[in-house]
């Protein structure tokens, strides 16, 4: 394995180099290479040369792939009306669970009224006069439950852990 390493590792990398946009990425590409290549079982390999280009022709061929079908998905929601989104990344994607469990755990320390009244209102979008029905309490009663869970909540996710 470190034979093949030190052997190909300069020809892997240009080759990754030619086809794609940066250094790293061909570096990062050369090392998925190795990883995949200590996964598999030489004895059987008959032409390593072969063998090691075809991985890397299909790595290519794959990320080619994932790249068109996330620029894809770019470009739909770059046509829908009225969205200003930009592509998530996973650290964008892992900010927003944080901030979820931060929301979640801010609503479980509400009242219990006022988070069913809250949750009730701005999540599931009931109206005033079902919720005023439900509870027995006026509309302002209910704006009242409303703007104290919002000042809680705001409070609590600007101080999520």
């Amino acid at each position: 394995m470190d034979a093949l390493g030190t052997a190909y590792r300069p020809a892997l990398m240009a080759f990754f180099v030619r086809r794609v946009r940066s250094t790293a990425e061909a570096e990062d590409m050369t090392q998925e290479i190795f990883m995949r290549l200590a996964d598999a079982d030489l004895d059987q390999i008959e032409r390593p040369e072969s063998y090691l280009f075809r991985m890397a022709a299909n790595l290519v061929r794959d990320r080619a792939r994932r790249d068109r079908v996330q620029t894809g998905i770019k470009d739909e929601y770059a046509q829908l009306p009225g969205i200003g989104i930009e592509f998530l990344d996973p650290h964008r994607v892992a900010e927003g669970h944080d901030m979820l469990r931060a929301l979640d755990a801010g609503l479980a320390e509400l009242p219990e009224r006022t988070r069913h009244i809250f949750i009730l209102y701005r999540i599931e979008n009931v109206s005033k006069k079902v919720i005023a029905d439900q509870f027995g309490i006026t509309d302002s009663a209910i704006e009242k439950h409303v703007r104290r869970a919002m000042r809680y909540l705001i409070e609590r996710l600007g101080r999520r852990p």
